[in-house]
This record gives structure tokens, sequence and C-alpha cells, in this order.
């Protein structure tokens, strides 16, 4: 097989990891590594050294930022642990299809609401004392607030991927495309 062809496969198996860190549910960083890794073992991992390096530590940084930037929308918007833990139940629920049948988007849009739907739940079973209006208020603000803080998280780790894939791209244009 031509090596260009192998080379724009495996860089379109990039892109796709670069739309995965954005949205959930799909392979993101992963599926940048697991291609230079392919490329390394046809090409010779000194020719990637630079770009697996590079998409190893995004790979890292991405898991990282998941955690952080839903924590960080969870105290922004003052949501307890519960909330938190709800917001992981509602992901979990999402991603395994639990949720309800939607009429449009199926389990894209499970995986979304799923963590909105926790977080307001987790948040209004923890706000017990609080009367039933100040207790929705703060419920929905909590899930509103992670949820905005995982979105965040995910345009991070999407613009952390594509730098990954320019550095493959650089490292590599004149093996790759025999330019």
């Amino acid at each position: 097989m031509d090596m260009t062809i192998v080379y724009w496969l495996l860089v379109a198996v990039m892109v796709v990891g670069v739309i995965g860190a954005i949205i959930p549910g799909i392979p993101g960083s992963s599926l940048i590594v697991g291609a230079i890794i392919v490329w390394g073992a046809i090409y010779g991992f000194s020719s990637v050294s630079w770009a697996l390096g590079v998409s190893v530590v995004v790979l890292l940084l991405s898991i990282g930022i998941d955690f952080l930037a839903t924590y960080w929308g969870a105290q922004r918007a003052g949501a307890s642990s519960w909330g938190q833990i709800g917001a992981i139940v509602g992901l979990t629920v999402g991603i395994l299809g639990f949720l309800p049948a939607l009429p449009f988007g199926g389990p894209l849009v499970g995986i979304l609401l799923g963590p909105l739907m926790g977080a307001i739940a987790g948040e209004f079973l923890y706000r017990r004392e609080l009367e039933l209006t100040l207790r929705t208020k703060q419920a929905l603000k909590a899930g509103v607030g992670i949820v905005v803080g995982s979105l965040v998280g995910r345009l991070i780790q999407g613009l952390l991927a594509l730098a990954a894939v320019v550095v493959f791209l650089v490292t590599t244009w004149q093996l790759g495309t025999g330019a």
C-alpha cells in the first residue's frame, strides 16, 4: 500500500480524535496517540518522537482537564458534592443509554443531558433545608455550572488535540506526502 494513503488514513483517524476530544462518546486523544504509534511502527519511532511525546502529554492533560473543568464549573455554581456525584451518575446513565428514548439526537443527547439532569437531581436532594423555589433555583444553577465547566473542558481538550495533530503534520509532512 502506498505510504501516502496510509499517512492520510492516519490523519483522518486523528481528525476523528480531535472531534472525539470535543464530543462525548467518541474516543479523542487516544485515537491520535494510536495513529501516531501506527505511523511510528511503520516508519520508525524516531520520525514521530516529538509528535508522540506531545500527543501523550495531551492525552494525560485531557484526563486531568475533564475532572478539573467539571470541578471548576461546580465550584463556580456553588454545587455540593451531591450535585457532582449526580452529574457522574447522570453521565453514566446517559452513556449506557438508560435515559428514555429521545425523539432526536439519540445517545449523544443522552450523554449531554445525563450530567445536567443528574446534577440537578443530586443538588435538589442535598438542599432539602431550602424552600422549594430556592432549592430548585440552586439545583438548576449547579446543574448548569457543572455542564458549562464540562463544555469548557471539552473545548480545551479539542484545542490540545488539534495541536497534537498539527505537531504530527509538521514533523512528518515530508515523509508522509513525499514532498
